[in-house]
């Protein structure tokens, strides 16, 4: 029997910390708070905490960071933060719609990260 009991903390390994955290906070609206790493950035969300981490790996050795991974971020308005989004210049994969969790979109962050954003 495992005690494994599910993820409690997400790390988005990044080129720039200070740039991940500032389109993270400026621009998707998320709280900062406080990290004992001084490479990293952590973020207050719920229901578990997202850092954003100096990378310790190279990662322009792969085409697309992420590559089948797609992190989903509940928002009360996607609508208004597709809006948000795109007046910063942010590249959206996929513009607002109903889908089978309410409105949604995606789009990529500064590393090319594919976000989801839902209503849930």
């Amino acid at each position: 029997m495992t005690n494994a009991i599910g993820p409690n903390f997400l790390t988005l390994q990044v080129r720039d910390v200070e740039r991940s955290r500032r389109f993270y906070t400026e621009v998707v609206g998320f709280k900062e708070t406080d990290s004992k790493v001084p490479t990293a950035a952590v973020l207050d969300t719920a229901p578990i905490k997202l850092a954003l981490r100096q990378a310790t790996i190279d990662l322009d050795a792969v085409p697309e960071l992420g590559w089948g991974v797609v992190l989903w971020i509940k928002a009360e308005d996607p609508d208004g933060l597709a809006k948000i989004v795109a007046e910063q210049g942010v590249t959206i994969t996929k513009p607002p719609c109903d889908g089978f969790c309410g409105r949604e979109f995606q789009f990529k962050d500064p590393d090319g990260y594919e976000l989801t954003v839902y209503e849930g």
